[in-house]
């Protein structure tokens, strides 16, 4: 199983991050940990967001897309609620 995933930063709100993964808990605490270099700024991250997917191939095209404008902006729509609070 594949994950395509989305974290939001603690620190500051409007700050989203894109990925997959095969191990989404241990994903997560590397975020958390700091041994991701684009991610560690942003310190601590919390996941709002993921996908599971049988293929990895699948799992990697919606990461890419996401991280698009228009990937972005449909993944607002859909947390609408959840990106007001």
């Amino acid at each position: 199983m594949f994950y395509t995933y989305c974290l939001q930063s603690k620190k500051d709100k409007e700050e989203l991050y894109f990925g997959f993964t095969s191990d989404l808990k241990n994903r997560v605490k590397e975020h958390n940990s700091g041994k991701n270099f684009s991610t560690k700024p942003y310190m601590p991250w919390q996941l709002i967001y993921y996908e599971a997917c049988l293929l990895e191939s699948d799992a990697r095209r919606r990461e890419k897309y996401l991280k698009t404008n228009m990937g972005r902006r449909m993944f607002k729509r859909r947390l609408k609620d959840y990106m007001n609070i």
